[in-house]
Protein backbone atom coordinates (compact mmCIF):
# COMPACT_ATOMS: atom_id res chain seq x y z
CA UNK A 1 0.00 0.00 0.00
CA UNK A 2 2.94 2.36 -0.44
CA UNK A 3 3.75 2.37 -4.17
CA UNK A 4 2.70 5.46 -6.12
CA UNK A 5 0.04 4.67 -8.73
CA UNK A 6 0.87 5.18 -12.37
CA UNK A 7 -2.00 7.34 -13.61
CA UNK A 8 -1.60 8.64 -17.17
CA UNK A 9 -2.11 12.39 -17.54
CA UNK A 10 -5.02 13.96 -19.34
CA UNK A 11 -4.65 15.20 -22.86
CA UNK A 12 -3.50 18.80 -22.72
CA UNK A 13 -6.34 19.79 -25.06
CA UNK A 14 -8.89 18.87 -22.36
CA UNK A 15 -7.61 21.38 -19.81
CA UNK A 16 -10.30 23.82 -18.73
CA UNK A 17 -12.96 22.11 -20.84
CA UNK A 18 -15.55 22.03 -18.03
CA UNK A 19 -17.32 25.28 -17.05
CA UNK A 20 -16.30 27.11 -13.86
CA UNK A 21 -19.63 26.25 -12.19
CA UNK A 22 -19.34 22.51 -12.88
CA UNK A 23 -20.43 20.56 -9.78
CA UNK A 24 -18.50 17.52 -8.59
CA UNK A 25 -18.50 15.48 -5.45
CA UNK A 26 -19.54 12.16 -3.96
CA UNK A 27 -22.76 10.20 -3.58
CA UNK A 28 -24.11 7.86 -0.90
CA UNK A 29 -27.42 6.36 0.27
CA UNK A 30 -28.83 6.44 3.79
CA UNK A 31 -29.49 2.71 4.07
CA UNK A 32 -25.95 1.91 2.98
CA UNK A 33 -23.99 4.19 5.30
CA UNK A 34 -25.97 5.52 8.26
CA UNK A 35 -26.46 2.55 10.57
CA UNK A 36 -28.29 3.48 13.79
CA UNK A 37 -31.28 1.69 12.33
CA UNK A 38 -33.42 1.94 15.47
CA UNK A 39 -31.91 4.98 17.20
CA UNK A 40 -33.59 8.29 18.02
CA UNK A 41 -37.03 7.24 16.86
CA UNK A 42 -36.25 5.85 13.42
CA UNK A 43 -38.71 3.26 12.15
CA UNK A 44 -37.76 0.13 10.18
CA UNK A 45 -37.52 0.10 6.40
CA UNK A 46 -38.18 -2.83 4.09
CA UNK A 47 -34.42 -3.49 4.07
CA UNK A 48 -34.28 -3.86 7.83
CA UNK A 49 -36.89 -6.61 7.50
CA UNK A 50 -35.56 -8.22 4.32
CA UNK A 51 -31.99 -8.61 5.56
CA UNK A 52 -33.17 -10.72 8.47
CA UNK A 53 -34.51 -13.39 6.14
CA UNK A 54 -32.04 -16.29 5.74
CA UNK A 55 -30.01 -16.35 2.55
CA UNK A 56 -30.99 -12.92 1.20
CA UNK A 57 -27.65 -11.18 1.76
CA UNK A 58 -24.40 -12.66 0.43
CA UNK A 59 -22.47 -12.45 3.69
CA UNK A 60 -25.49 -12.67 6.00
CA UNK A 61 -25.03 -9.06 7.13
CA UNK A 62 -27.57 -6.33 7.84
CA UNK A 63 -27.25 -2.53 7.52
CA UNK A 64 -27.90 -2.07 11.23
CA UNK A 65 -24.47 -0.47 11.74
CA UNK A 66 -23.51 0.07 8.07
CA UNK A 67 -20.67 2.64 8.06
CA UNK A 68 -21.73 4.40 11.27
CA UNK A 69 -22.27 7.64 9.32
CA UNK A 70 -25.10 8.60 11.68
CA UNK A 71 -22.44 9.20 14.32
CA UNK A 72 -19.43 10.05 12.13
CA UNK A 73 -21.12 12.66 9.93
CA UNK A 74 -18.93 15.53 11.09
CA UNK A 75 -15.73 13.61 10.42
CA UNK A 76 -17.10 12.62 7.02
CA UNK A 77 -17.86 16.22 6.07
CA UNK A 78 -14.35 17.27 7.07
CA UNK A 79 -12.90 14.47 4.96
CA UNK A 80 -14.99 15.50 1.94
CA UNK A 81 -13.67 19.02 2.30
CA UNK A 82 -10.12 17.64 2.41
CA UNK A 83 -10.86 15.73 -0.80
CA UNK A 84 -11.90 19.01 -2.44
CA UNK A 85 -15.52 18.04 -3.10
CA UNK A 86 -17.85 20.83 -4.16
CA UNK A 87 -21.04 18.87 -3.45
CA UNK A 88 -22.40 15.86 -1.61
CA UNK A 89 -25.34 13.82 -2.84
CA UNK A 90 -26.98 11.87 -0.03
CA UNK A 91 -30.42 10.40 0.59
CA UNK A 92 -32.86 10.85 3.44
CA UNK A 93 -34.18 7.87 5.34
CA UNK A 94 -37.95 8.29 5.04
CA UNK A 95 -38.53 6.19 8.17
CA UNK A 96 -36.07 8.32 10.16
CA UNK A 97 -38.21 11.37 9.40
CA UNK A 98 -41.68 9.76 9.47
CA UNK A 99 -41.18 6.38 11.20
CA UNK A 100 -44.45 4.90 9.93
CA UNK A 101 -44.25 6.77 6.64
CA UNK A 102 -47.88 7.79 6.12
CA UNK A 103 -49.51 11.16 5.46
CA UNK A 104 -51.24 11.11 8.86
CA UNK A 105 -48.36 9.58 10.85
CA UNK A 106 -46.25 11.47 13.42
CA UNK A 107 -43.04 13.27 12.47
CA UNK A 108 -39.81 12.24 14.21
CA UNK A 109 -38.23 15.58 15.05
CA UNK A 110 -34.94 13.94 16.02
CA UNK A 111 -34.61 12.61 12.46
CA UNK A 112 -35.41 16.01 10.98
CA UNK A 113 -32.81 17.61 13.24
CA UNK A 114 -30.14 15.10 12.19
CA UNK A 115 -30.47 15.97 8.52
CA UNK A 116 -30.81 19.68 9.21
CA UNK A 117 -27.55 19.65 11.17
CA UNK A 118 -25.80 17.69 8.41
CA UNK A 119 -26.99 20.17 5.78
CA UNK A 120 -25.74 23.11 7.86
CA UNK A 121 -22.34 21.47 8.34
CA UNK A 122 -21.98 20.83 4.62
CA UNK A 123 -22.77 24.44 3.78
CA UNK A 124 -20.35 25.73 6.43
CA UNK A 125 -17.63 23.73 4.70
CA UNK A 126 -18.46 24.98 1.22
CA UNK A 127 -20.10 21.72 0.11
CA UNK A 128 -23.45 21.96 -1.69
CA UNK A 129 -26.06 19.42 -0.55
CA UNK A 130 -27.91 17.42 -3.22
CA UNK A 131 -30.71 15.49 -1.55
CA UNK A 132 -32.42 12.31 -2.77
CA UNK A 133 -35.85 11.70 -1.29
CA UNK A 134 -36.06 7.98 -2.05
CA UNK A 135 -33.09 5.65 -2.40
CA UNK A 136 -34.77 2.24 -2.09
CA UNK A 137 -35.67 2.21 1.65
CA UNK A 138 -39.48 2.32 1.88
CA UNK A 139 -40.84 2.45 5.44
CA UNK A 140 -41.84 -1.09 6.41
CA UNK A 141 -45.19 0.14 7.75
CA UNK A 142 -46.32 1.30 4.29
CA UNK A 143 -45.47 -2.06 2.77
CA UNK A 144 -47.46 -3.82 5.46
CA UNK A 145 -50.46 -1.46 5.19
CA UNK A 146 -51.10 -1.60 1.47
CA UNK A 147 -48.15 -3.12 -0.41
CA UNK A 148 -46.23 0.11 -0.85
CA UNK A 149 -45.76 1.11 -4.49
CA UNK A 150 -48.17 -1.55 -5.69
CA UNK A 151 -50.94 0.81 -4.51
CA UNK A 152 -50.45 3.93 -6.62
CA UNK A 153 -53.14 6.08 -4.98
CA UNK A 154 -52.24 5.53 -1.34
CA UNK A 155 -48.50 5.52 -1.93
CA UNK A 156 -48.55 8.78 -3.90
CA UNK A 157 -50.41 10.55 -1.12
CA UNK A 158 -47.85 9.38 1.44
CA UNK A 159 -44.88 10.26 -0.77
CA UNK A 160 -46.30 13.74 -1.39
CA UNK A 161 -46.63 14.39 2.33
CA UNK A 162 -43.08 13.17 2.99
CA UNK A 163 -41.69 15.31 0.16
CA UNK A 164 -43.60 18.40 1.29
CA UNK A 165 -42.22 18.03 4.80
CA UNK A 166 -38.66 17.81 3.41
CA UNK A 167 -39.16 20.89 1.23
CA UNK A 168 -40.58 22.79 4.21
CA UNK A 169 -37.82 21.85 6.64
CA UNK A 170 -34.76 21.78 4.37
CA UNK A 171 -35.65 23.67 1.19
CA UNK A 172 -34.38 27.02 2.45
CA UNK A 173 -30.87 25.50 2.21
CA UNK A 174 -31.21 22.59 -0.23
CA UNK A 175 -31.37 23.75 -3.85
CA UNK A 176 -30.98 20.39 -5.60
CA UNK A 177 -33.59 17.68 -5.11
CA UNK A 178 -33.86 14.19 -6.59
CA UNK A 179 -37.15 12.31 -6.23
CA UNK A 180 -36.02 8.75 -7.04
CA UNK A 181 -32.69 7.04 -7.44
CA UNK A 182 -32.53 4.48 -10.27
CA UNK A 183 -36.22 3.52 -10.33
CA UNK A 184 -35.66 1.04 -13.15
CA UNK A 185 -32.99 -0.96 -11.37
CA UNK A 186 -34.77 -0.98 -8.06
CA UNK A 187 -38.00 -2.09 -9.73
CA UNK A 188 -36.36 -4.95 -11.64
CA UNK A 189 -34.36 -6.10 -8.62
CA UNK A 190 -37.27 -5.81 -6.16
CA UNK A 191 -40.23 -7.03 -8.20
CA UNK A 192 -38.87 -9.13 -11.10
CA UNK A 193 -35.69 -10.76 -9.76
CA UNK A 194 -36.55 -10.87 -6.07
CA UNK A 195 -32.97 -10.11 -5.02
CA UNK A 196 -33.73 -6.80 -3.31
CA UNK A 197 -36.31 -5.86 -0.69
CA UNK A 198 -39.18 -6.70 -0.62
CA UNK A 199 -38.12 -9.69 -2.74
CA UNK A 200 -41.02 -10.21 -5.16
CA UNK A 201 -40.79 -12.23 -8.39
CA UNK A 202 -43.51 -11.28 -10.85
CA UNK A 203 -44.06 -10.57 -14.55
CA UNK A 204 -46.64 -7.85 -13.87
CA UNK A 205 -45.58 -6.03 -10.69
CA UNK A 206 -42.44 -4.32 -12.11
CA UNK A 207 -44.55 -2.34 -14.57
CA UNK A 208 -47.12 -1.39 -11.93
CA UNK A 209 -44.40 -0.19 -9.55
CA UNK A 210 -42.54 1.68 -12.28
CA UNK A 211 -45.74 3.50 -13.19
CA UNK A 212 -46.32 4.43 -9.55
CA UNK A 213 -42.80 5.86 -9.33
CA UNK A 214 -43.30 7.98 -12.45
CA UNK A 215 -46.70 9.31 -11.42
CA UNK A 216 -45.69 10.08 -7.83
CA UNK A 217 -42.50 11.73 -9.12
CA UNK A 218 -44.60 13.92 -11.41
CA UNK A 219 -46.92 15.05 -8.63
CA UNK A 220 -44.02 15.81 -6.28
CA UNK A 221 -42.32 17.90 -8.98
CA UNK A 222 -45.56 19.77 -9.68
CA UNK A 223 -45.97 20.51 -5.96
CA UNK A 224 -42.37 21.69 -5.62
CA UNK A 225 -42.52 23.97 -8.65
CA UNK A 226 -45.87 25.44 -7.57
CA UNK A 227 -45.38 25.83 -3.83
CA UNK A 228 -41.63 26.05 -3.20
CA UNK A 229 -39.52 26.77 -6.28
CA UNK A 230 -40.65 30.42 -6.63
CA UNK A 231 -39.19 31.31 -3.22
CA UNK A 232 -36.57 28.61 -2.67
CA UNK A 233 -35.18 28.89 -6.23
CA UNK A 234 -34.08 25.26 -6.35
CA UNK A 235 -34.46 22.53 -8.95
CA UNK A 236 -35.82 18.99 -8.92
CA UNK A 237 -35.19 15.91 -11.03
CA UNK A 238 -35.31 12.15 -11.19
CA UNK A 239 -32.08 10.19 -11.65
CA UNK A 240 -32.15 7.17 -13.95
CA UNK A 241 -29.93 4.13 -14.33
CA UNK A 242 -28.72 2.90 -17.68
CA UNK A 243 -25.64 1.46 -19.35
CA UNK A 244 -24.56 1.35 -22.99
CA UNK A 245 -25.52 -1.63 -25.14
CA UNK A 246 -23.55 -2.45 -28.28
CA UNK A 247 -24.71 -5.03 -30.85
CA UNK A 248 -23.03 -8.40 -30.28
CA UNK A 249 -22.74 -8.75 -34.06
CA UNK A 250 -22.52 -5.26 -35.53
CA UNK A 251 -23.61 -6.60 -38.95
CA UNK A 252 -26.70 -8.44 -37.75
CA UNK A 253 -29.84 -6.24 -37.91
CA UNK A 254 -31.43 -8.32 -35.17
CA UNK A 255 -28.56 -7.52 -32.76
CA UNK A 256 -28.60 -3.87 -33.77
CA UNK A 257 -32.28 -3.77 -32.92
CA UNK A 258 -31.69 -5.73 -29.69
CA UNK A 259 -29.08 -3.22 -28.50
CA UNK A 260 -31.46 -0.34 -29.07
CA UNK A 261 -34.31 -2.23 -27.41
CA UNK A 262 -32.10 -2.92 -24.39
CA UNK A 263 -31.50 0.81 -23.95
CA UNK A 264 -35.21 1.52 -24.31
CA UNK A 265 -36.21 -1.08 -21.71
CA UNK A 266 -33.59 0.17 -19.28
CA UNK A 267 -33.47 3.93 -19.95
CA UNK A 268 -36.43 4.81 -22.16
CA UNK A 269 -38.82 3.10 -19.73
CA UNK A 270 -38.55 6.18 -17.48
CA UNK A 271 -36.79 8.75 -19.66
CA UNK A 272 -39.29 8.70 -22.53
CA UNK A 273 -42.29 9.56 -20.31
CA UNK A 274 -40.30 12.25 -18.42
CA UNK A 275 -38.01 13.74 -21.08
CA UNK A 276 -39.45 12.48 -24.35
CA UNK A 277 -42.85 12.06 -25.91
CA UNK A 278 -44.60 11.38 -22.62
CA UNK A 279 -45.22 7.67 -23.07
CA UNK A 280 -43.37 4.36 -22.83
CA UNK A 281 -41.23 3.28 -25.80
CA UNK A 282 -43.04 1.48 -28.61
CA UNK A 283 -40.74 -1.54 -28.20
CA UNK A 284 -42.02 -1.99 -24.65
CA UNK A 285 -45.64 -1.69 -25.72
CA UNK A 286 -45.06 -4.27 -28.46
CA UNK A 287 -43.54 -6.86 -26.12
CA UNK A 288 -45.42 -6.28 -22.87
CA UNK A 289 -48.89 -5.54 -24.18
CA UNK A 290 -51.50 -4.93 -21.49
CA UNK A 291 -49.03 -5.58 -18.68
CA UNK A 292 -47.62 -2.08 -19.31
CA UNK A 293 -49.92 0.53 -17.74
CA UNK A 294 -51.27 3.44 -19.75
CA UNK A 295 -50.96 7.04 -18.66
CA UNK A 296 -54.11 9.03 -18.16
CA UNK A 297 -54.08 12.53 -19.64
CA UNK A 298 -53.64 13.92 -16.14
CA UNK A 299 -50.69 11.60 -15.39
CA UNK A 300 -49.03 12.44 -18.67
CA UNK A 301 -49.43 16.13 -17.94
CA UNK A 302 -47.63 15.95 -14.59
CA UNK A 303 -44.92 13.52 -15.70
CA UNK A 304 -43.82 14.93 -19.05
CA UNK A 305 -41.23 17.69 -18.64
CA UNK A 306 -41.32 17.33 -14.85
CA UNK A 307 -37.56 16.91 -14.31
CA UNK A 308 -35.31 19.98 -14.44
CA UNK A 309 -32.37 17.87 -15.66
CA UNK A 310 -31.44 14.39 -16.80
CA UNK A 311 -30.09 12.56 -13.75
CA UNK A 312 -27.69 9.90 -15.03
CA UNK A 313 -26.34 6.91 -13.12
CA UNK A 314 -24.12 4.73 -15.30
CA UNK A 315 -21.14 2.44 -14.90
CA UNK A 316 -20.41 0.13 -17.81
CA UNK A 317 -21.33 -1.30 -21.22
CA UNK A 318 -22.48 -4.69 -22.53
CA UNK A 319 -22.78 -6.49 -25.82
CA UNK A 320 -26.42 -7.23 -26.64
CA UNK A 321 -27.55 -10.25 -28.65
CA UNK A 322 -31.14 -10.89 -29.69
CA UNK A 323 -33.07 -13.88 -28.42
CA UNK A 324 -35.66 -15.77 -30.43
CA UNK A 325 -38.94 -15.92 -28.56
CA UNK A 326 -39.56 -14.49 -25.09
CA UNK A 327 -38.32 -16.18 -21.93
CA UNK A 328 -39.06 -15.37 -18.31
CA UNK A 329 -35.37 -14.72 -17.77
CA UNK A 330 -35.14 -11.99 -20.40
CA UNK A 331 -38.66 -10.58 -20.54
CA UNK A 332 -38.14 -7.59 -18.23
CA UNK A 333 -34.92 -6.59 -20.06
CA UNK A 334 -36.35 -6.53 -23.57
CA UNK A 335 -35.73 -10.16 -24.47
CA UNK A 336 -32.00 -9.53 -24.96
CA UNK A 337 -28.93 -11.49 -23.91
CA UNK A 338 -26.02 -9.50 -22.42
CA UNK A 339 -22.48 -10.71 -23.08
CA UNK A 340 -18.94 -9.82 -22.03
CA UNK A 341 -17.47 -10.33 -25.52
CA UNK A 342 -18.77 -9.54 -28.98
CA UNK A 343 -18.91 -11.87 -31.97
CA UNK A 344 -15.24 -11.14 -32.72
CA UNK A 345 -14.14 -12.04 -29.20
CA UNK A 346 -13.43 -8.46 -28.12
CA UNK A 347 -14.09 -7.96 -24.39
CA UNK A 348 -16.13 -5.05 -23.14
CA UNK A 349 -13.41 -4.01 -20.70
CA UNK A 350 -11.16 -4.95 -17.77
CA UNK A 351 -12.77 -6.87 -14.92
CA UNK A 352 -13.55 -5.36 -11.52
CA UNK A 353 -14.53 -6.94 -8.21
CA UNK A 354 -18.19 -6.87 -9.30
CA UNK A 355 -19.45 -9.44 -11.81
CA UNK A 356 -21.54 -7.05 -13.93
CA UNK A 357 -19.13 -4.12 -13.87
CA UNK A 358 -16.22 -3.67 -16.27
CA UNK A 359 -14.33 -0.52 -17.14
CA UNK A 360 -15.78 0.63 -20.47
CA UNK A 361 -15.16 4.32 -21.20
CA UNK A 362 -15.92 3.68 -24.88
CA UNK A 363 -19.52 2.81 -23.99
CA UNK A 364 -19.81 5.69 -21.52
CA UNK A 365 -18.79 8.08 -24.31
CA UNK A 366 -21.47 6.72 -26.63
CA UNK A 367 -24.13 6.82 -23.91
CA UNK A 368 -23.54 10.51 -23.13
CA UNK A 369 -24.11 11.39 -26.76
CA UNK A 370 -27.11 9.06 -27.11
CA UNK A 371 -28.88 10.65 -24.13
CA UNK A 372 -28.16 14.16 -25.37
CA UNK A 373 -29.29 13.38 -28.91
CA UNK A 374 -32.50 11.62 -27.79
CA UNK A 375 -33.64 14.00 -25.05
CA UNK A 376 -31.69 17.26 -25.38
CA UNK A 377 -31.82 17.87 -21.62
CA UNK A 378 -28.81 19.03 -19.53
CA UNK A 379 -27.18 15.94 -18.02
CA UNK A 380 -26.37 15.69 -14.32
CA UNK A 381 -24.15 12.66 -13.73
CA UNK A 382 -25.24 11.52 -10.29
CA UNK A 383 -23.37 8.19 -9.99
CA UNK A 384 -20.28 6.64 -11.54
CA UNK A 385 -17.50 4.56 -10.05
CA UNK A 386 -16.07 1.09 -9.61
CA UNK A 387 -14.89 -1.67 -7.35
CA UNK A 388 -11.30 -2.89 -7.68
CA UNK A 389 -10.48 -6.52 -8.28
CA UNK A 390 -9.16 -8.10 -5.09
CA UNK A 391 -9.60 -4.96 -2.99
CA UNK A 392 -12.09 -6.58 -0.62
CA UNK A 393 -9.64 -9.37 0.23
CA UNK A 394 -6.82 -6.96 0.97
CA UNK A 395 -5.61 -6.35 4.56
CA UNK A 396 -6.72 -3.37 6.59
CA UNK A 397 -4.33 -0.40 6.58
CA UNK A 398 -1.57 -0.89 9.11
CA UNK A 399 -1.23 2.66 10.45
CA UNK A 400 -3.51 5.62 11.19
CA UNK A 401 -3.64 8.00 8.26
CA UNK A 402 -2.24 5.48 5.80
CA UNK A 403 -3.44 6.04 2.23
CA UNK A 404 -4.76 2.99 0.42
CA UNK A 405 -3.47 2.68 -3.13
CA UNK A 406 -6.17 2.01 -5.75
CA UNK A 407 -4.72 2.92 -9.17
CA UNK A 408 -7.43 1.03 -11.07
CA UNK A 409 -10.16 3.26 -9.60
CA UNK A 410 -8.12 6.38 -10.27
CA UNK A 411 -7.64 5.27 -13.87
CA UNK A 412 -11.36 4.65 -14.32
CA UNK A 413 -12.12 8.17 -13.09
CA UNK A 414 -9.51 9.58 -15.47
CA UNK A 415 -10.78 7.64 -18.47
CA UNK A 416 -14.47 8.37 -17.85
CA UNK A 417 -13.90 12.04 -17.07
CA UNK A 418 -11.88 12.43 -20.25
CA UNK A 419 -15.00 11.34 -22.13
CA UNK A 420 -17.10 13.84 -20.16
CA UNK A 421 -14.68 16.59 -21.16
CA UNK A 422 -14.69 15.56 -24.83
CA UNK A 423 -18.49 15.45 -24.90
CA UNK A 424 -18.67 18.93 -23.37
CA UNK A 425 -16.29 20.22 -26.02
CA UNK A 426 -18.68 18.86 -28.65
CA UNK A 427 -21.62 20.73 -27.14
CA UNK A 428 -23.18 18.10 -24.88
CA UNK A 429 -24.40 19.98 -21.80
CA UNK A 430 -23.18 18.22 -18.64
CA UNK A 431 -23.63 19.95 -15.29
CA UNK A 432 -22.27 17.58 -12.64
CA UNK A 433 -20.36 14.44 -11.75
CA UNK A 434 -20.80 12.50 -8.51
CA UNK A 435 -18.48 9.58 -7.83
CA UNK A 436 -19.94 6.49 -6.23
CA UNK A 437 -19.06 6.37 -3.51
CA UNK A 438 -17.63 8.55 -0.77
CA UNK A 439 -17.06 5.55 1.52
CA UNK A 440 -17.06 1.81 1.12
CA UNK A 441 -20.58 0.87 2.11
CA UNK A 442 -23.07 -1.87 2.72
CA UNK A 443 -23.84 -2.88 -0.86
CA UNK A 444 -27.43 -4.18 -0.63
CA UNK A 445 -27.65 -7.91 -1.42
CA UNK A 446 -23.84 -8.11 -1.59
CA UNK A 447 -23.52 -6.94 2.01
CA UNK A 448 -20.00 -5.87 2.94
CA UNK A 449 -18.32 -7.85 0.15
CA UNK A 450 -18.08 -5.03 -2.41
CA UNK A 451 -16.05 -1.82 -1.99
CA UNK A 452 -17.01 1.18 -4.15
CA UNK A 453 -15.64 3.98 -1.98
CA UNK A 454 -12.76 6.42 -2.27
CA UNK A 455 -12.54 6.00 1.51
CA UNK A 456 -11.58 2.58 2.89
CA UNK A 457 -13.78 1.47 5.81
CA UNK A 458 -12.58 -1.02 8.40
CA UNK A 459 -15.85 -2.89 8.88
CA UNK A 460 -14.35 -4.97 11.70
CA UNK A 461 -13.60 -1.95 13.86
CA UNK A 462 -16.32 -0.76 16.28
CA UNK A 463 -16.14 2.78 14.90
CA UNK A 464 -15.91 1.73 11.23
CA UNK A 465 -12.57 3.55 10.99
CA UNK A 466 -11.92 5.38 7.70
CA UNK A 467 -8.75 5.61 5.58
CA UNK A 468 -8.38 7.70 2.44
CA UNK A 469 -7.72 6.00 -0.88
CA UNK A 470 -5.39 7.55 -3.42
CA UNK A 471 -8.22 7.88 -5.93
CA UNK A 472 -9.86 10.60 -3.79
CA UNK A 473 -6.86 12.86 -4.30
CA UNK A 474 -6.50 11.87 -7.95
CA UNK A 475 -10.11 12.89 -8.56
CA UNK A 476 -9.48 16.28 -7.01
CA UNK A 477 -6.48 16.79 -9.28
CA UNK A 478 -8.47 15.77 -12.34
CA UNK A 479 -11.14 18.36 -11.68
CA UNK A 480 -8.58 21.04 -10.90
CA UNK A 481 -7.24 20.36 -14.38
CA UNK A 482 -10.58 20.06 -16.19
CA UNK A 483 -12.63 22.89 -14.66
CA UNK A 484 -11.96 26.30 -16.16
CA UNK A 485 -10.56 28.78 -13.66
Amino acid sequence: MTAEPQVPPFYTKLQGSLPPDFTWGYATAAAQIEGAWDEDGRGPSIWDTFTRLPGKIKDGSTPSDACNAYHLWKEDVARMKEYGARAYRFSLSWSRIIPLGGEADPINEAGVEFYSTLIDELIRNGITPWVTLYHWDLPQALYERYGGMLNKQRYTADFLRYARLCFERFGDRVKYWITYNKPGLTTRAKYAQGRNAPGHVSDTEPWIVGHTELVSHGYVCEMYKRDFQPTQTGCIMITLDGNWYEPWDEKDPRDIEAAERAKEFEIGWFADPVHGKGDYPASMRAQLGNRLPRFTEEEQRVVRGSSDGYGMNSYTAFYARHLDGVSDRSDYRGNVEFLNENSKGNPRGPETDTHWLRMAPWGWAKLLRWIWARYGVPICITENGTTVKGEHEGPAPAAPGEIVEDPFRAELFRAYLAEVAKACQEGVVIKSYFAWSFVDNWEWALGYTSRFGVTWVDYASPQKTRYAKRSAYALREYFEFLIAQ
